[in-house]
């Protein structure tokens, strides 16, 4: 892995080479389209054209909740990654996962979304990359690389976007082909030492035929420490601490962790790194005015250690819950649920809280003789076997896609989007941060999908009639094979051999009539039909049988459908909208979307693996557009109001007593387990106050209220009569209450010497929970702040940027794992603490 991510540094050194060579012969080209974004002048703000509704519209004449951003406003924020856009979009979360998820995004608008990456469940979140639907969270942590904008449609898109736009769509798009004979280089350093290089380049091969090449790659040193709890704290040592129980204790007793590493700062590897290099062709085709071929290409690889996590000091009404391991055994002896494989009696407790950023995860767990007496592991001479992972994420992905718009007629054009995309995948997890051998897993993702859409875009009667109709089909394949070691249960380690394969098939129409100047009505419809086989596969370590004791040997071979009528659905959208002016407009719409539904994907027995329903969501929606003060304004605004059915929700330990005792004495469950009302606002700013400043702002408001939880007999899935599950009151996961940014930027010119541009941003969230809202799962409030200094050339063709990330060094957790009920731990993801960094960009 390491040798691909040299070999593609290389290549992207090559590219930069070409790109050179390739200017001092460049030609003219006969065809070149304008940019989809409309540089303003130093009073106005800029013109961004959309394409929300199947055809290219100004975003202020669209009648959605969109924040659409140029490629130059991601530069001039400093923004690389998918996760950094939502900073400034309302009621908008996109986080990068901690190392239990691997390389996957949590996804969220509107309190509607997903965070958990199995091909089991589906995404909350449209996402798409040149109009190509990417189906899946693993391998959505996209660099934004050589964009022209981005799209970010909030409210359910059933109609517009498809299956699991429930919550919104997120629409990434290329700088396309043409001609132009023109590109960029780019190099940055910072800290940990930081080196990105960017580069892109556009030409015209002949003048009907144009090319474009972008690469990336990125390294970084992690900010999160892994340390060697053995070194700083040798077995037998003087070092005491204070327990669980308030008593005073050694920290390593003679005989317990060992040392594993010799280098004097006791340091065993940094977690939260960058290693990432990608690259993406594209070969335009445009024989005449009526004909547009685009043709894509794109190659990812990741390599770096894990997402850093770090273990929490949680408590709940005074007493710890993490950590905190109590064997469940009478009188607390060691037996069927013993996490530590060493000889001097050492409890999961708060000797294993590290810092800020660090833990002390070691991705071992050592074999455990302590076990002997158990039949789940007779076959393995009376021994736990020890699993041993190295800590690291590995990706390779790739996908090919092409784009044909013909024009049959002035008033009828044909649109044929067709894409292919596959990737590997895999991780390891250290879930405990801990020596002890409480909870490893490791990962192995293969996936591949196909998908095919075409649109029919026409219009009549002297164009009051625009109408799209339209057609999508997806195919879908992935494999996992996941090894748990989780020394809490009883079961033996295991391996998930899981097979996933699905289809969707959806027809779509889309209709707008203008009967009357300044009034538009528009009405969509869409049907949806999905398929999901879900094939379980269970093994012990290294393909072997698991004994005949275990529960989870019986879920071998199983096979899970979601099909029939269940999953097959309608989507709808109304929407009025008239324009006051030719600068403002207000809308009205009601929407649907849908999340599809699936099969359980993490059973511990056969009984457990049941299918369970799609979400739906029907959102109610006014809006406001304008443009004032000849465009040195942009204000736009929302409200809404939501009716959320059939939420899911995973259910963990208490399904047992919902469903019944024949699911086991462990459980795992998703179901469609009840209803909510959501309520909110959103508003964005955008202003000239005097030439060259730009000032923009955006906030949120989000209220979301239970109204109702499935009842099986007399138990209930939440509410007052079942504390351990979801409460009314209660708000969904990664889901701020309240959101809002700033942004402001000057530049000065100096005459023949260039301008200086300073920026400052900031950004806020509210309270969040990433699991059931308690003080183990809380991620309090926090505003983080960025600054940059941008210098440029006369010609504009030389930069120089200077920039600090997090400038007043707040310490804030952005994902967690939540899992204090059972095992006793919960652990975060902290924010990247203040960084610097130093731009160079050269334009040619």
């Amino acid at each position: 892995m390491k040798g691909s991510v040299r070999a593609l540094g290389c290549a992207s050194i090559v590219v930069l080479g070409f790109m050179g060579a390739y200017q001092a012969q460049a030609q003219t080209s006969g065809s070149e389209r304008k940019s989809e974004t409309e540089p303003a002048n130093r009073d106005e703000v800029e013109v961004i054209t959309v394409t929300a509704q199947f055809r290219a519209q100004n975003l202020q004449d669209t009648p959605i909740a969109i924040t659409a951003v140029s490629g130059a406003m991601l530069e001039a924020r400093s923004q690389t990654n998918i996760a950094q856009i939502a900073n400034q979009a309302p009621s908008v979360t996109l986080k990068g996962q901690g190392a239990t998820y691997g390389s996957s995004l949590v996804g969220n608008i509107r309190g509607v979304g997903q965070h958990d990456f199995s091909a089991a469940l589906e995404p909350g979140v449209g996402l798409y990359v040149d109009d190509v639907y990417y189906a899946t969270l693993t391998g959505s942590i996209l660099d934004l690389l050589d964009l022209d904008r981005v799209e970010i449609l909030r409210g359910p898109q059933g109609t517009l976007a498809g299956k699991n736009s429930i919550g919104g769509a997120v629409k990434l798009y290329s700088a396309r082909p043409t001609g132009s004979n023109s590109g960029y280089i780019l190099a940055t350093y910072g800290s940990r030492n930081r080196l990105d290089l960017r580069a892109s380049a556009d030409f015209g091969l002949t003048d009907t035929i144009s090319a474009r090449i972008a690469g990336v790659t990125k390294k970084q040193e992690g900010y999160i420490k892994r340390m060697d709890f053995g070194c700083l704290y040798p077995a037998g040592g003087p070092a005491v601490y204070t327990t669980n129980t308030g008593t005073t204790a050694p920290v390593n007793p003679a005989g317990g962790v060992p040392q594993l590493t010799s280098a004097s700062d006791c340091v065993l590897g940094r977690e939260g790194g960058t290693g990432y290099s990608a690259v993406r062709g594209q070969l335009r085709f445009q024989p005449n005015s009526d004909l547009d071929i685009n043709i894509i290409g794109d190659y990812t690889v990741e390599d770096r250690p894990n997402a850093g996590n770090v273990l929490l000091d949680r408590s709940i009404a005074g007493v710890r819950r993490s950590p905190n391991w109590i064997d469940r055994l009478p009188g607390n002896a060691r037996g069927a649920t013993d996490v530590n494989p060493y000889s001097a009696a050492i409890p999961y407790d708060v000797r294993f809280i590290c810092g800020p950023y660090c833990n002390y995860a070691t991705y071992i767990a050592a074999a455990d003789t302590s076990t002997g007496a158990l039949g789940a592991f007779a076959n393995t001479g009376g021994v736990r076997p020890a699993t041993i992972y190295d800590g690291r994420l590995n990706f390779k992905g790739w996908g090919v896609s092409g784009s044909i718009e013909y024009n049959l007629t002035d008033n009828l054009q044909l649109v044929s989007i067709t894409g292919y995309r596959a990737y590997r995948s895999d991780w390891d997890s250290d879930d405990d941060l801990s020596p002890l051998a409480m909870q490893n897993n490791t990962s192995d993702l293969k996936y591949w999908q196909f998908t095919q859409e075409v649109r029919l875009n026409g219009s009549a009667f002297d164009k009051t009639l625009e109408y799209t109709l339209g057609g999508f089909y997806l195919k879908q394949y992935t494999h996992i094979l996941a090894g748990s070691d989780v020394r809490t249960a009883t079961e033996a380690a295991f391996f998930n051999n899981d097979i996933t394969r699905a289809n969707t098939k959806a027809a779509f129409v889309h209709l707008a009539w203008s009967p009357v100047e300044r009034l538009t009505l528009s009405a969509g419809l869409r049907y949806n039909d999905e398929f999901k086989e879900y094939v379980f596969g269970r093994t012990g370590l290294g393909g072997a049988p698991l004994p005949a004791s275990s529960q989870v040997r019986l879920l071998n071979g199983v096979v899970g459908l979601y099909d029939g009528k269940i999953s097959q659905n309608w989507d709808y959208r109304f929407n009025l909208q008239y324009k006051l002016t030719d600068d403002i407009s207000v809308y009205g719409q009601v929407s649907t979307g849908i999340k599809g539904g699936g099969i359980n994907p993490r059973p511990f027995n056969a009984a457990q693996a049941l299918p369970f329903g799609p979400e739906k969501l029907t959102t109610y929606e006014l809006g406001w557009k304008s443009d004032l003060f000849d465009r040195r304004l942009r204000l736009n605004a929302a409200i809404f109001m939501s009716k959320y059915k059939d939420i899911q929700l995973t259910l963990s330990p208490n399904c047992i007593a919902l469903i019944g005792a024949t699911l086991g004495s462990t459980c795992n469950l998703v179901i469609n387990s009840g209803d909510a009302d959501l309520k909110g606002a959103e508003v964005e700013v955008s202003l000239r106050p005097v030439p060259g400043m730009i000032i923009d702002a955006s906030g949120s408001f989000l209220d979301f209220d239970y109204t109702k939880f499935q009842s099986f007999g007399t138990a209930s899935v939440g509410g007052p009569g079942n504390p351990s599950g979801p409460q009314f009151g209660d708000y969904p996961l990664y889901t701020p209450r309240w959101k809002w940014s700033f942004g402001v930027q000057y530049a000065i010119e100096l005459g023949k010497a260039g301008s200086l541009t300073p920026r400052f941003d900031a950004a806020y969230q509210s309270k969040i929970f990433y699991g059931v809202n308690l003080p183990t799962s809380r991620i309090d409030g926090y505003t983080v702040a960025n600054a940059r200094l941008t210098w440029e050339n006369e010609d504009k063709d030389l930069s120089i940027s200077a920039e600090v990330t997090n400038l007043f060094d707040k310490y804030y957790l952005l994902t967690g794992f939540d899992r204090a009920s059972g095992p006793g731990f919960t652990v975060a993801q902290p924010g990247r603490p203040r960084e610097w960094a130093i731009s160079v960009k050269k334009s040619f």
